[in-house]
């Protein structure tokens, strides 16, 4: 098959080359479309009930986490100048295009009793703009009566905040951005004028950040990736016109992958953007076994053509299961069901094997039209240094195996030990450095707040109007809910029909705060008498109650405090919610994007070390059936994993949690090592087979001395470019990147060193059995 191809190739370069062009020029069109996206990935799969629960919730309510918020502490927000200048800011961010509400210190309302029509007024309290001390102390003094907006507005000691909802429509839009970045602009100004010091926080805000971080170190790391392997390849190869060669096909795959999440209909994620990168670092290896070989073919007899059809036909096959078990690795993550891992996995997994057909077809054509390479573009294949090293593995490996065992065992041994010290947890800002200023400033509203993640507890009292029923039983089964989530400082102040009754009632009662409490039955028969009192607070609590009084639910605010934290909170809370609200007159349900986030976070600590099983499987199948020895295939994958176990104790000697951005890690690695275990098996195959050397020790080290140069080469430009990834501001990629290189240089190790004796012994102890009989 592989003569075929080769034949193809060179007899119909024109013909390849049009095609090759055109599909680049579609897919370099559609990749202008790409477009990044504004929500949290989904990690559970659609038929998760955690996930239906929240869809439900999503469709009643609409989107929760829709709320920006800017604080500070440390200055007087009635002080006269302060509160003038926090009311224009309020003003100016009122008016951008998209900020749907904003509440603030400055523009807060008071519930007013209005006995002549039997209904609540809401009116401001500050109805205009101070113009002396004692007007904004008279406002404080009015704000502070209301006990509402303790814990909502003002927090602990003098800090406050201003909350910003966005319209839906523009908060899951590119406009999100841009609204971002004009109160920040804002922001900053309030700032400078007077020297206060103003946190930002809230979901907008937080993925706006993240998406921003995102768009910017995609095209950074594109950028380093290309030019860091495109200096290593220069340096193996001295020659500019290899490396344009390279990046030639380099391109063009960034271009199709590209090209192919549009095509899919996908959006850029924190995952999804680093496949351009990544298919810079992947793609090159195959053109270094082309090209090496290439050079090799034509220093042993000088004919282009014959080199470049031998260099397909010799290279193809090893470089095409290479890449297979590469694809395997990243296609698994389609059995996670994971939206944001299926969209990552599948293109990763095409755009390798698409990568790889684009090398062995354009590398061969464009050689064709090239000229002989000079005599200095080929002296890295005879370099002494790399050949030295190649001599000391041949030696260990024929006379030194058992000492080879021994210091993989122990290494495997402490590795183990190290993994039991991985802990298992996940947060939200997981990939944000402590020192980032979207971190620090989520500690102060966690501090004087508790928080800006959504946790939502949605009632469904099975029947219309049942929320206030005849004798308002729904709310005070809430405020016993309530009661119980007072004793929990993970979550902030509820908002809920609860406190809006209970500041309706402070307003009944001639507004003192002693009377902002739920009234007993009588009194709450009573406010019903004031027939505008429900309509009025659905008009500012519309995203509350439903339009049939039968579902309603209780808002909180929480402290990105973890998937291990969040799994004992639901565990404790469930019974209490179980046990206020029966089941057979109530459906309860506990939601909201941080609940879900953080659920789905377990989710795939279970599902990635299941894709990590089922690649470790597929790839055993893959070997099994073209090589057709399975004790060889089986002791083979040893040094594949050995090296994903040291980093697994790397990781808990250095306290690095398991988490999604790290654990995905694993069935990738796996996937790179495999192809270092197919490029020594092909050559080990080829050694015996076609080349009929019956000396086991002798084909072994052949294989080393004929693979191990390109293998050397691609594992530095596979430790490079993913070292590249240390200098972005995510944890996650950070620890991708430091990890993976890790890998692929102890992969390197027991693929060059460890897999031949391992093939070594096995067939020593083959023959050994035979001599007996």
């Amino acid at each position: 098959m592989w003569k075929f191809i080769a034949h193809s190739i060179l007899k119909n370069r024109i013909a390849y080359l049009v095609v090759l062009g055109l599909i680049t020029v579609f897919f370099a069109f559609e990749s202008s479309k790409i477009q990044l996206s504004y929500q949290f990935a989904r990690t559970l799969p659609q038929t998760d009930s955690a996930l239906i629960e929240y869809d439900d919730f999503l469709k009643r309510y609409g989107q929760d986490g829709t709320v920006m918020v800017i604080g500070f502490e440390n200055s007087d927000v009635f002080e006269l100048n302060t509160f003038n200048q926090w009311d224009r800011l309020y003003k100016q961010i009122k008016g951008i295009d998209g900020v749907k509400n904003v509440l603030c210190a400055t523009n807060l309302y008071a519930i007013q009793r209005n006995d002549s029509l039997q209904k609540f007024d809401f009116v401001g309290v500050a109805k205009k703009n101070p113009t002396s001390q004692a007007e904004a102390d008279s406002i404080r003094r009015r704000v502070k009566s209301l006990p509402f907006y303790k814990g909502l507005v003002f927090g602990e000691g003098s800090s406050t905040l201003m909350m910003i909802t966005f319209e839906e429509k523009a908060l899951n839009s590119q406009r999100r951005l841009a609204m971002v970045s004009e109160i920040k602009e804002l922001g900053l100004k309030f700032s400078s004028e007077n020297k206060i010091d103003l946190h930002y926080s809230g979901m907008p805000y937080i993925r706006a950040s993240f998406m921003k971080k995102v768009s910017h170190e995609m095209g950074l790391f594109l950028v380093l990736t290309i030019l860091v392997t495109a200096v290593i390849m220069f340096i193996v190869f001295k020659s500019f016109k290899i490396v344009g060669y390279s990046l030639v096909v380099v391109i063009v795959g960034i271009l199709w992958s590209l090209g192919i999440i549009v095509l899919f209909d996908y959006k850029i994620t924190i995952l999804s953007g680093m496949i351009p990168p990544l298919i810079t670092v992947i793609g090159l290896p195959n053109c270094v076994f082309i090209i090496n070989k290439y050079q090799v073919e034509l220093g042993l007899h000088g004919n282009k053509i014959k080199a470049i059809y031998n260099s397909i036909v010799k290279v193809g096959f090893s470089n095409f299961l290479a890449n297979l078990t590469t694809a395997i690795g990243f296609g698994v993550f389609y059995f996670t069901d994971s939206s944001m891992l299926v969209e990552f996995g599948v293109v990763a997994a095409i755009n390798v094997m698409a990568t790889y057909a684009v090398a062995h077809i354009l590398i061969p054509i464009i050689l064709s039209y090239s000229a002989k390479p000079d005599l200095k573009h080929t002296r890295h294949l005879t370099g002494k240094r790399i050949n030295k090293v190649l001599e000391v593995v041949s030696h260990l490996i024929l006379n030194k195996r058992k000492q080879i065992y021994w210091t993989m065992f122990v290494l495997t041994l402490i590795s183990f030990y190290g993994m039991t010290k991985v802990n298992l947890v996940g947060y939200m800002l997981d990939d944000l450095p402590q020192k980032d200023p979207i971190y620090t400033d989520l500690r102060f509203f966690e501090k004087n707040f508790h928080g800006v993640m959504p946790f939502e507890i949605a009632i469904d009292t099975k029947q219309a109007k049942g929320v206030f029923g005849k004798d308002g039983t729904t709310i005070y089964k809430m405020k016993a809910l309530q009661r119980e989530m007072e004793q929990y400082p993970e979550f902030t102040k509820p908002l809920s029909l609860v406190e809006a009754v209970k500041f309706s009632y402070q307003s009944y009662r001639g507004g003192d705060p002693k009377y902002y409490v739920l009234p007993g039955v009588m009194d709450l028969a009573k406010l019903k008498e004031y027939t505008g009192s429900v309509s009025g607070q659905s008009n500012k609590f519309s995203s509350f109650l439903d339009s049939s009084m039968q579902h309603t639910r209780i808002s909180y605010q929480m402290a990105d405090v973890g998937s291990k934290r969040m799994k004992e909170l639901v565990k404790e809370i469930r019974p209490k919610v179980d046990s206020i609200f029966p089941k057979d007159k109530y459906n309860v349900s506990i939601t909201g994007n941080s609940f879900v986030f953080l659920k789905g976070n377990d989710y795939l600590f279970h599902h990635l070390f299941v894709s990590l099983l089922i690649a470790i499987g597929l790839i055993l199948l893959v070997g099994m059936a073209l090589f057709q020895d399975v004790l060889i295939i089986i002791m083979s994958k040893i040094p594949c994993l050995i090296p994903l176990v040291i980093t697994a104790g790397i990781m808990g000697f250095f306290g690095i949690r398991f988490k999604p951005s790290t654990i995905l890690i694993f069935s990738i690695a796996f996937g790179l090592a495999s192809d270092g275990t197919i490029y020594i098996l092909a050559e080990y195959w080829n050694e015996l087979k076609n080349k009929g050397i019956t000396d086991h020790s002798l084909a072994l080290s052949n294989t080393v001395k004929e693979v191990g140069v390109s293998m050397v080469y691609t594992a530095a430009i596979l430790f490079f470019g993913f070292a590249l990834f240390i200098a972005s501001d995510f944890g996650g990629t950070v620890a991708l990147g430091v990890l993976m290189s890790i890998t692929i240089a102890m992969a390197l190790a027991t693929n060059l060193v460890m897999l031949p004796s391992i093939l070594l012994t096995l067939a020593l102890n083959k023959e050994k059995r035979k001599n007996k009989k």
